[in-house]
């Protein structure tokens, strides 16, 4: 089985440690909601696993099939079967989208896709999120609204086939049709390919269609909670409080509102960065 392992993790972000020891353990095959307040080390977290390099690792490892992930440059972890849907996807001007996705699709086989394979897989994966054809001429995510670079991310994880797919805030201005379409895709993948997914969002909507084996909070960095739906289910009516009393942990930065009542579409990271400054 898959694997994604992450001991001792610490990170820091333009100075200011984020992680601070977090341990984690992902399977393929098993969709995990990653909850906890803002600023905590969320996206942190799925930035760090994939090289971004802002984020900065000063201590830990981390592990896929007991190959060392931060050994490898970022274009190797995607071949290995790691996938990171963006928070924020940008815009490429220049870069058609169809070139795109077709080098994409190329870097992850060992033989060369035909022209008409390519387009055949294309046109499959543009019918699941719902995106029309010709808009794959035009320049990657460039005059794209929120919702429709939201689910072209989705539409590069169903043609990677990835065997870990991390999705930060994937259902974030989205409309409810397009959280519809998002969460059938995600379903999709995980009836078809088995795909194991880490899934953030401040939404209990999108945790209620694509139903997570599994919860897991962080807070002040590292893993506080893990537990089954039940966990998401009550953060979404209670908010954290309940996490500070019962299992007496004092919250930094706090942000205890419920998942239906935080903002998102704002990296909380910067904002805490620049309040402290």
């Amino acid at each position: 089985m898959d694997t994604l392992e992450i001991k001792d993790l610490h990170v820091s972000v333009e100075g200011k440690e984020i992680l601070k020891g977090l341990n984690l353990l992902i399977h393929k095959g098993e969709k995990v909601a990653l909850l906890g307040p803002n600023g905590h080390g969320k996206s942190t977290l799925l930035n760090a696993i994939m090289g971004n390099p802002r984020y900065k690792i000063t201590q830990g490892e981390i592990y896929f099939n007991g190959e060392n992930v931060l050994a490898m440059k970022v274009n190797e972890r995607s071949k290995k079967g790691l996938f990171l849907a963006f928070q924020n996807p940008v815009e490429i001007p220049g870069v058609i989208s169809a070139d795109f996705f077709k080098s994409a699709l190329q870097e992850h086989n060992e033989k060369r896709i035909s022209l008409f394979q390519f387009y055949k897989t294309l046109d499959d994966a543009s019918k699941d999120v719902k995106i029309p054809f010709e808009m794959f001429n035009r320049a990657l995510n460039d005059g794209f609204s929120g919702g429709e670079k939201k689910r072209n991310e989705i539409l590069q994880m169903m043609l990677l086939k990835p065997k870990i797919a991390m999705l930060d805030e994937i259902d974030s201005g989205l409309d409810v049709d397009a959280i519809n379409t998002v969460s059938e895709c995600i379903n999709k993948m995980f009836e078809k390919e088995q795909t194991g997914f880490l899934v953030i969002s401040h939404y209990a909507r999108l945790f209620e269609l694509i139903k997570p084996t599994r919860s897991v909070v962080i807070i002040n960095g590292k893993v506080a909670l893990e537990g089954g739906p039940e966990v998401f289910k009550r953060i979404d009516k209670e908010g954290y409080e309940w996490i500070k009393e019962e299992l007496n942990i004092s919250i930094e930065n706090e942000n205890e509102k419920g998942m239906n009542q935080v903002s998102i579409g704002v990296c909380a990271t910067k904002e805490i960065i620049k309040n402290d400054k």
